[in-house]
């Protein structure tokens, strides 16, 4: 079973992220639907079903107490190969690093976390230098939220897009 640990955008800064998707310059690629923008903490990987379990009580431990999260930038990985646009999270790293923390006798902890939001996956651009012209003027509303709860979630990938199901949702103090 695929699966990884993460923070779903609330419904209204969702919208504001559409409107960003809306924004971007023309390219040839895919924006991530609506339903499945979310902050991956921790991504798993083929997990057997029965370790499934022990990954559920391990982030059942997690004591904290609710976060604010602000979206304060866009950015690509790579200004030569363009495959990415994404939103970067500020708030959650502290939260991230109890999670890998919980989980370090199961799996490695991550080398460089890198808190950001996957909004398109770019195929091809036509003028890489004008697309991050572009996007570089789009000016980002403020965004911020409440982080109430984080989740184990399974994805199933399909010809069409991923779809992302809940396994168990933990909810913070």
């Amino acid at each position: 079973m695929r699966t990884f640990i993460a923070i779903d955008i609330p419904e209204p800064v969702k919208e504001q992220i559409v409107e960003i998707q809306n924004s971007l310059p023309e390219f040839k690629g895919k924006r991530t639907e609506f339903e499945n923008l979310h902050l991956t903490l921790k991504f798993l990987g083929e997990v057997d079903e029965n370790k499934i379990e022990e990954i559920e009580e391990k982030l059942r431990e997690i004591k904290l107490k609710q976060f604010g999260a602000e979206i304060d930038s866009m950015d690509v990985f790579s200004e030569k190969f363009i495959k990415i646009v994404w939103l970067h999270i500020k708030g959650c790293d502290e939260f991230q690093r109890e999670v890998d923390e919980k989980l370090s006798g199961l799996f490695e902890k991550e080398k460089r976390f890198m808190s950001h939001l996957t909004i398109a996956r770019i195929k091809s651009v036509r003028d890489k230098r004008k697309f991050l012209e572009e996007i570089r003027k789009i000016k980002l509303p403020e965004m911020k939220f409440i982080v109430e709860n984080f989740k184990l979630k399974k994805s199933i990938l399909t010809e069409e897009k991923p779809i992302y199901e809940n396994l168990e949702i933990y909810n913070l103090d």
